[in-house]
């Protein structure tokens, strides 16, 4: 397999990189920066098929989001 092609993933669009993939960030609500990677332009959380994180990422991701959007340090939806 070429480069071009171990970059996509099956459905011709490149795989995303998570930036969780490196160990020293921490999932934290009083991060907004970093979770906004994690919603869509529309305000929705992006499924963990499409951000390339492990079930528990995404569960931590998840509570991180929704403490945030309480907090209003995230919008509940788009603007």
């Amino acid at each position: 397999m070429s480069n071009r092609e171990e970059e996509r993933n099956g459905r011709g669009r490149p795989k995303r990189i998570s930036p969780l993939a490196d160990p020293t960030v921490v999932i934290d609500y009083k991060n907004p920066a970093l979770l906004k990677y994690f919603v869509s332009d529309r305000g929705k959380i992006v499924p963990s098929r499409v951000s390339n994180v492990n079930s528990r990422q995404q569960r931590q991701l998840t509570r991180a989001i929704k403490r945030a959007r309480i907090l209003a340090l995230l919008a509940y939806s788009a603007e």
